[in-house]
């Protein structure tokens, strides 16, 4: 059976996500921001979880290789964040929108989790790149409710 691209989409889509900003400084100094949902754990002894890159993203180069960065899970009232860095040549973070980690992954203000990251190792996966992270921080807020992205586009709970 041969899968037409857009009907596979459409039927990933069918599966609820978080959405979150993968954050990291480059080797400039420059704070960028990615819009993702392909976040997920791996384990928990010990901490690692990953996330997916697109191969021909624009940022590629950035994402690929920072040893260290951070996965911000959005709030609901974050979408404007979700939208603002999922656009092609938006990923300069507004020095507004975080402030600096433990070990200087940006941190976005405001986000349900953060998982500050390391870099544990990189797997090749189709047309992305499988990052996967070891967590050596997090924090959680105690409330908010996550933004959500389901059949191509945002939802809320209930």
């Amino acid at each position: 059976m041969e899968l037409e691209g857009r009907e596979l989409r459409n039927a990933l889509g069918r599966f609820a996500t978080g959405v979150c900003l993968i954050t990291t400084v480059t080797e400039q100094g420059e704070a960028l921001a990615l819009t993702a949902n392909s976040f997920s754990s791996v384990s928990l002894d010990p901490p690692l979880v990953l996330w997916n890159l697109q191969n021909n993203s624009e940022v590629y180069d950035a994402f690929s290789r920072p040893r260290y960065y951070a996965i911000n899970v959005l709030a609901v009232e974050q979408q404007e964040h979700s939208n603002l860095y999922a656009k092609k040549g938006a990923h300069l973070l507004d020095p507004g929108h975080y402030s600096s980690g433990r070990h200087g992954a940006p941190v976005i203000q405001g986000a349900l989790a953060t998982f500050e990251c390391e870099l544990e190792a990189c797997h090749e996966g189709g047309d992305h790149l499988i990052i996967v992270g070891r967590v050596h921080d997090m924090q959680a807020r105690p409330d908010g409710e996550p933004l959500l992205f389901y059949a191509g586009a945002y939802r809320e709970l209930g």
